[in-house]
């Protein structure tokens, strides 16, 4: 049994604290993207180790994930929050006082794993108390990660021309301690779940699993490298080793006794689906956006300024398609936002595939088709993250960690495939117009899957 929070004004308070956390770290997972030329430059060091600033955060937040999960369930959503708030924060101001690209490296995975444990216990949190209206404040989630997308790049241009590459870190900081006061004196402490004697945590589970992961985006980081030839044997180890850790993980879980993750939650009826949409819909269609920039360079000869700006439009359509469907989808249920999102994002992929028409310039004929996919995922992100949710509440905060972990093995997957290609091809700009015309391809098919996605009209 749960503590309901009553008032909708200590509901407010509570959302705009949690809000915050996630803004944070959906401002911080681009703006870094902005300072890499001058994070090399400042420390004096190659332009690929500034790029594992940003491979590394993206290790650091898959891996712990799941894990981050699991200890809210086990610890308390209220208590992982704040620890979450203030490893955030630390590893922040480290990264900002780092003097070595190594250190910075081990500080921005460390600052990884601190916001990975944000959307599982705040999923949690809302779950947990906000009783019959937890199912529309868990959907506004998806109108607050755009608006990180959209300013985070922004921020970091400032203050990379107007200040230094540090501040990209540093900004965090008074954000940081304003979401830990302020959530040590509005969260409701967590209540108590049973009376039965706390299991051990699944090492074994959690190592496995862990090891499946770093192999495969280690796997996946080769992949996308120019020269693969010479590594690819170096790809074929890594891959295999994925896969064997992968299948022990799942052996395990379906024999122990109190497994990392229960295998339902995983394959299991109804969860099985839902991963499975969300990964095609929404990972997918992340990984297809963040290549937008480097297609209109390559085909439209589209400045780098201008190809950035792209993906504003597509942010602002997923922030407007969001909220509205938020308001609509106790009355339109689950099944039907995804059928109109998924025609409206097909349509988008479609257009960026093909080349302008009726005398459009390349850049509005661009950004008109980031906008049509923007809204598609704006319209089905919160159908997707009640989905799963309303099947089990008590498991709230494993359920969303699978999400967001779906989400990124998709992201993760299209960048690295498309990279693989694109490093043995001289005509980038061809061969992204043709990765636009597949991913259309299979979101249609993908359309079969929906009747399988469980319904539910109303609160749940």
């Amino acid at each position: 049994m749960t503590d309901t929070v009553s008032t909708p004004a200590r509901r407010n308070a509570i959302f705009s604290v949690i809000a915050m956390a996630l803004l944070m770290m959906s401002i911080d997972s681009t703006i870094v993207a902005t300072a890499l030329h001058a994070i090399q430059q400042g420390l004096d060091t190659s332009i690929n180790l500034a790029g594992w600033t940003i491979t590394a955060y993206s290790f650091g937040f898959v891996l712990m994930l799941p894990i981050s999960g699991k200890l809210a369930e086990r610890y308390g959503r209220r208590r992982i929050f704040i620890i979450s708030s203030v490893a955030f924060t630390l590893a922040s101001f480290g990264c900002g006082m780092a003097d070595n690209i190594y250190v910075l490296i081990v500080l921005r995975a460390l600052q990884a794993a601190g916001g990975a444990g944000f959307t599982p216990t705040a999923t949690g949190i809302i779950v947990d108390h906000f009783g019959p209206t937890r199912d529309r404040y868990v959907s506004l989630f998806g109108s607050i990660f755009p608006v990180g997308a959209m300013i985070g790049p922004v921020f970091g241009g400032y203050f990379v021309t107007y200040a230094s590459w540090r501040y990209v870190f540093f900004v965090n900081v008074p954000i940081g301690l304003a979401i830990f006061l302020l959530a040590w004196h509005f969260i409701p402490h967590d209540h108590p779940s049973s009376d039965a004697p706390v299991k051990k945590m699944d090492t074994k589970g959690i190592a496995l699993l862990g090891s499946a992961l770093l192999a495969g985006m280690l796997a996946a980081t080769v992949l996308g490298e120019q020269g693969l030839g010479s590594k690819l044997l170096l790809f074929v180890a890594l891959f295999l080793l994925a896969i064997v850790c992968l299948v022990l993980f799942f052996r395990h879980i379906r024999h122990s006794d109190a497994p990392f993750i229960h295998p339902r939650f995983i394959y299991g009826p109804d969860f099985g689906v839902v991963n499975l949409v969300n990964m095609i819909f929404s990972g997918f269609s992340i990984g297809a956006m963040a290549l937008v920039p480097l297609y209109a360079i390559n085909r439209y000869d589209i400045s780098a300024v201008g190809s950035g700006t792209l993906l504003t439009a597509q942010g602002a359509a997923a922030m407007i398609c969001s909220l509205t469907a938020v308001m609509l989808l106790r009355r339109t249920g689950y099944r039907l936002p995804l059928y109109v999102g998924s025609v409206v994002t097909i349509v988008g992929l479609i257009l960026l595939a093909m080349p302008p028409m009726a005398g459009t310039s390349p850049y509005a004929w661009l950004a008109f088709a980031a906008f049509l996919v923007g809204a598609g995922n704006g319209t089905i992100n919160p159908s997707m993250r009640n989905a799963g949710l309303q099947l089990a509440p008590e498991s709230s905060s494993m359920l969303a960690a699978l999400r967001t972990l779906s989400l990124q093995i998709g992201a993760i997957a299209t960048i690295s495939i498309v990279a693989a290609i694109l490093a043995h091809q001289s005509n980038m700009g061809e061969i992204l117009a043709w990765v636009y015309g597949i991913l259309a391809a299979i979101r249609v098919v993908g359309l079969l899957l929906v009747k399988y996605v469980p319904e539910q009209r109303g609160a749940w």
